[in-house]
């Protein structure tokens, strides 16, 4: 069978369209006459046929299209087109299919490709839809409506007398009425909180407490209303949601915690309303206006913190009534960080808000261990302040370097010692696995006879202990970095770490008196702090006449060099003075901080793993001498030394108990493979550092240099290194 020509297609489709629209004619009319009173006027007249006409063209459908869309509001648009369509309906699925049918056929796609663009021209050319509207009508609030704002934010009246569920405030209206037409807010705000204040001040009782709450009927985002008439888009209620305290921390029932309880509360309501009305309270006035409300409640809350309304606080003493909403996670979002920025520039003011809170948190370390979670809100409310920056400085990192116990002076012979018990990070460092530094964890992850512990307890008790410490470390470590790159606190931060690492310095040891020095746990978390902050170190950036510099923070004049008298490291140091100009560089944090963890891996993890091993082999010769005895009682037991063997040996197997117990605790922290980990990483970069100094003069050559001619750089250094 020949194909057939275009022409012959175009004309069969052409009669099968119009003899197939013909039956369908009579028994849709009525919908015809329906659809023709709603869509108006018909183009053209109903009984032509359609083979007898042209197919339209793109150009009149568009016109078509656009003179319907016109006809009539730009709402009722969808229903006319959704009426219209039952009218040709058998013609529209005719259509398609011949389309689908045509489609399928690649050879014939080309033929009909003018009608099936027509087609798709009719379909595409109808424009979308869109509701017009007028997008500045609503979005401005009025002045009513802010002080509508404001009366639903502080939960307070002035127009009539209070009902149930807010707290009249004659004294406001009278003020307004003043300002009509041109309202100060931020007078209006500043007068209804300090009556407030005072209203819960000199009453009885919190007048807040006898506020009936409002609950609103609906979702607020359902009776959300962008009329300009709606007074407001919610009925908010007073009552918020209550806020939960864990039980070691809970507020004081006083006065100034009602009135922290109403500025949180109120904080919290002005973001309420910015999410019940984003439009209109993203763009001024309203935004303003809540901008002042949540600066008043911040003021405010400053000044009841420092005991303004009603007696002054102790910084060190008084305990902060910011602690348990810290602790418990209740401040409002974004509270914490505008309270630091706002209050940073009064000075005194600023020491008397954070001051009891810094104190408090020392405190509160100092009675918390690994035993439990209790020392991971502190540490993290402490991390969480020293972030907080204010222009290019961090405030709270200032602060804590002019605390009293900042850095205490030696008072004793235990200079160690007192940098853990007194010093103000000395608490958060001081968090240990070892039976020495806590008991408390060997009665909760060791109970009972060693022998009985199974291994898969004991790595689960490995797992949890490493954990909590991880935990602690790194964020002892955001603390000491938050005060490294704070141009204000970078001197004083690193002579915290020198003298913490000077006052220890008799560790390193042979003998060492544990009650004189820091314990295990302080020197490794210090030891963790400082590697972590190395690792970015550039190798070659270090200078090499740092150790030998007269202002450096480390004294080493007293180790033993590598190979160097003396009497040679003297006379070399002294002609390096005389050098102009002298060979060492300004000092500088890299440099400084690489041979600090140097000093530490000597004072810290050397001398405890020197003391693990030294454990184990007194554990072994105790556990042989019990054997011992006991493979002997049958010649003793008759004997007069029975009862003194007996003894003797009861107070070994005592002794071996917690010595076993002991080493438990020691395989939690001292092989642990994240710390063995980052000393390895670290001493590799240390070999690169030795390796530079032994060959001052790199080439590209493989031959290793002349021993007898190492520079003093290298001689001169500690043996440790």
């Amino acid at each position: 069978m020949s194909e057939l020509t275009p022409d012959e297609i175009r004309r069969r489709r052409l009669a099968r369209l119009g003899g197939g629209s013909q039956p369908s004619t009579p028994q849709s009319s009525g919908n015809n006459d329906a659809s023709s009173s709603t869509a108006g006027p018909s183009t053209g007249p109903p009984t032509t046929p359609l083979s007898s006409r042209n197919p339209p063209s793109s150009l009149e459908i568009e016109s078509q299209t656009s003179s319907m869309e016109t006809d009539g509001p730009s709402s009722s648009l969808d229903t006319v087109v959704m009426e219209s369509q039952p009218q040709s309906s058998s013609q529209t699925m005719e259509l398609d299919s011949e389309c689908m049918e045509k489609s399928s056929q690649p050879s014939q796609m080309d033929v009909d490709s003018g009608i099936e663009n027509m087609e798709t021209e009719e379909s595409d050319s109808r424009p979308e839809a869109k509701r017009h509207r007028d997008t500045s009508y609503g979005s401005e609030a009025t002045e009513d409506q802010m002080l509508n704002a404001v009366s639903r934010i502080f939960v307070v009246s002035w127009k009539e007398e209070s009902t149930s569920d807010t707290l009249h405030l004659p004294d406001i209206s009278s003020c307004i009425q003043q300002q009509q037409g041109c309202v100060n807010f931020r007078n209006v705000i500043n007068q209804i909180l300090m009556e407030v204040l005072m209203k819960i001040q000199d009453g009885s009782e919190n007048p807040l407490l006898t506020l009936r709450p409002v609950t609103p009927v609906v979702s607020p985002m359902k009776n959300y209303s962008g009329s300009p008439r709606s007074i407001s888009p919610m009925q908010l209620t007073p009552d918020v949601p209550k806020r939960e305290f864990i039980s070691r921390c809970e507020p004081l029932v006083c006065k100034e915690v009602d009135m922290i309880n109403y500025l949180l509360d109120s904080y919290e309501r002005v973001s309420i309303e910015e999410r019940t009305a984003p439009k209109r309270t993203s763009i001024p006035p309203m935004s303003e206006v809540l901008s002042i409300a949540r600066n008043q409640c911040i003021l405010l809350t400053s000044l009841v913190l420092q005991g303004t309304f009603t007696e002054q606080r102790s910084q060190i003493i008084g305990t902060s009534h910011l602690l348990p909403y810290l602790m418990s996670h209740n401040l409002p979002r974004g509270f914490l960080p505008e309270l630091v920025q706002t209050v940073c520039v009064e000075g005194e003011g600023f020491s008397r808000v954070f001051s009891p809170l810094l104190q408090s948190l020392h405190r509160m370390m100092q009675t918390v261990y690994l035993d439990t979670d209790d020392y991971r809100e502190p540490l993290a409310i402490l991390a969480e302040l020293c972030e907080i920056k204010s222009g290019n400085s961090r405030p709270i990192c200032k602060l804590i370097t002019q605390q009293s116990n900042w850095n205490y002076a030696p008072v004793s012979k235990a200079t160690g010692l007192e940098v853990e018990k007194l010093s103000f990070l000395g608490p958060f460092l001081a968090l240990s696995v070892f039976a020495e530094d806590n008991i408390k964890v060997v009665e909760k992850f060791f109970a009972g006879p060693p022998q009985m512990l199974r291994a898969d307890t004991l790595n689960v008790a490995y797992q949890s202990l490493r954990h909590k410490l991880e935990y602690a470390r790194t964020e002892l470590h955001k603390i000491i970095h938050a005060m490294l790159v704070n141009i204000d606190t970078r001197d004083s931060a690193l002579q915290y770490l020198a003298s913490a690492l000077q006052r220890n310095s008799t560790r390193s040891q042979l003998q060492v008196d544990e009650k004189l020095v820091a314990g295990d746990g302080f020197m490794l978390n210090l030891l963790s702090i400082l590697q972590k902050l190395s690792f970015k170190i550039v190798i070659n950036k270090v200078d090499t006449f740092y150790p030998f510099h007269p202002n450096s923070l480390m004294d080493f004049s007293t180790e033993t060099c590598f190979n160097c008298s003396t009497e040679d490291l003297s006379s070399w140091k002294n002609s390096l003075k005389e050098q102009t100009p002298p060979p060492w560089q300004e000092p500088k944090f890299p440099t400084m901080c690489f041979f600090m963890t140097i000093y530490c891996h000597h004072l810290s993890i050397i001398p405890i793993i020197v003391k693990y091993l030294r454990r184990i082999r007194f554990v072994r010769q105790l556990s042989h001498n019990i054997e011992e005895l006991e493979r002997l009682k049958s010649q003793w037991e008759k004997t007069q030394a029975a009862r003194r063997n007996q003894i003797l040996l009861k107070t070994w197997k005592s002794q071996m108990q917690r010595l076993q117990k002991s080493k438990l605790c020691c395989d939690a922290g001292v092989l642990d493979s994240l710390m063995l980990q980052r000393c390895l990483q670290y001493y590799s970069q240390v070999a690169h550092y030795l390796l530079n100094l032994v060959n001052l003069e790199p080439s590209n050559s493989s031959r290793l240099p002349n021993l007898s001619e190492v520079s003093m750089q290298f001689r001169a250094l500690p043996e440790y290194s």
